[in-house]
């Protein structure tokens, strides 16, 4: 079904039917969804609804003990397959012209913001054109402010940027060959532009759910409710702290009526023989808030696939490179599903760029676009001198060759350019090598 035909069944070709997909009941609750995580991570947590109790006859405001673990565990995971930029393979001229759009626009940048915005709320979209400057560029546009259309089969037809700025609501329409800008700037809803649309529709990215095909699914929902917990108990703990160190004063025993005089001590009590006076408090069970507390920690930190050693709660003294692997082995399988994430939007994104390219008269030809391979290197603590190492022997034997190793090392970002510079540094090496006057074995000789 196409977008001609799904407005006709749907909204009986209503002019303005983008207004009743943003406004359907559906989407106000994914919009909702998505404007509740931002307040989450915002630092408005549940723990700030405590409602205040009464204890000796007052009004007592409890601890409220915020912990933003959320959003560091989320940090982690972005930085951790994508601290190192992600690395184009594929045929020669073709990334060639790639690597000159990923500079000039940007875009190692921007795949950071995508794989942030994708993990904190399951899906996020960007719209590839080209600026003002003749570049190819990008804009991301929020899970907040994008709504994508869907046909029965699941397949976006259509897309609605939407927001709000000083009182006007604009609305950006995106469909295969066209582009419309609406607004209800002066009261009234009105058409304010139209354009050709260059490459189509936006690129979706979005995470696994197991309700929906077509929505995505934000981290936060596995860790939300475990964080919760663990500042409800730290903050009662708090709270059990501050009561309990107001004890309270026992005499066991008859207390005599003379006092004892002020001018020999500053204060005192006068007992009967055999008796007593303490102070007595209730004692704090240490023990066991240690116990849950910590089971919540490593709980949290299971659920999340973040190693205890990037938390700082393990001491790394003496381990291997193998045990450093080991530690890190759910953090790879975690980026390996977020990369999964990013490579079906990414082999979406450059397929729109080789369409912009012809625009440029840079043609992309489909046998080589078939060669396009993304590379990730997570950013896993190493011992980098022996991946050098064994790269260097598999060269030498003649099974890897210098292209794989620029494309493998920790040292080089730029794939293209180095060889670039290797093949430049060439003829120089042969002309020194020349003027030593010919081979070792005639030095030999000559020695």
């Amino acid at each position: 079904m196409n977008l001609d035909r799904y407005l006709q069944v749907k909204h009986k070709s209503n002019p303005h039917w983008f207004l009743e997909e943003v406004n359907s009941y559906d989407n106000q609750e994914r919009l909702q969804d998505v404007f509740s995580k931002k307040k989450y991570l915002d630092g408005q947590h549940k723990i700030l609804q405590r409602d205040s109790f009464k204890y000796n006859g007052q009004v007592i405001e409890p601890r409220k003990i915020v912990i933003q673990m959320a959003k560091t565990i989320l940090n982690f995971q972005t930085q951790y397959l994508l601290k190192n930029s992600v690395n184009i393979i594929g045929a020669e001229k073709m990334i060639e012209q790639f690597l000159k759009v990923n500079k000039l626009g940007r875009f190692d940048d921007k795949n950071v913001i995508i794989l942030s915005k994708l993990i904190k709320f399951g899906q996020v979209a960007e719209y590839l054109f080209i600026n003002a400057k003749g570049r190819i560029d990008s804009k991301i546009i929020d899970a907040e402010d994008g709504t994508p259309v869907f046909n029965h089969h699941g397949e976006m037809i259509a897309f609605i940027e939407h927001y709000v700025f000083d009182g006007i609501a604009y609305y950006t329409i995106y469909t295969d060959k066209l582009g419309q800008e609406w607004s209800n700037e002066g009261g009234e809803l009105k058409l304010a532009a139209q354009y050709a649309n260059l490459s189509g529709l936006p690129v979706l990215y979005k995470t696994d759910n197991e309700f929906s095909d077509t929505e995505g699914r934000s981290e936060l929902d596995d860790y939300t409710g475990i964080l919760d917990n663990m500042e409800d108990v730290l903050s009662k703990y708090v709270d059990s702290m501050y009561k309990f160190m107001n004890p309270i004063p026992v005499a066991v025993g008859q207390q005599l009526k003379d006092s004892l005089p002020t001018d020999i001590v500053g204060g005192g009590l006068n007992l009967d023989d055999g008796a007593d006076f303490k102070m007595v408090t209730n004692q704090l069970d240490s023990k066991s808030f240690e116990l849950v507390y910590k089971t919540l920690q490593q709980a949290l930190l299971d659920v999340s696939s973040t190693p205890a050693v990037s938390m700082n709660k393990t001491d790394v003294s003496n381990l291997s490179e193998v045990s450093i692997k080991l530690l890190f082995s759910l953090a790879d399988t975690k980026a390996g599903l977020n990369e999964t994430y990013l490579k079906q939007g990414f082999y979406e994104r450059w397929e729109k760029v080789c369409e912009l390219l012809r625009y440029k008269d840079v043609q992309i030809s489909e046998d080589d676009f078939m060669t396009l391979e993304f590379n990730f290197q997570y950013n896993t603590p190493s011992n980098h001198a022996e991946i050098i190492d064994n790269m260097s022997k598999q060269h030498a034997m003649g099974a890897l060759s210098v292209e794989t190793i620029l494309e493998q090392s920790p040292y080089v970002n730029d794939v293209t350019l180095e060889m670039n510079r290797i093949q430049d540094v060439k003829p120089f090496e042969q002309v020194e090598h020349s003027n030593f006057g010919g081979s070792s074995d005639d030095i030999e000789k000559v020695s």
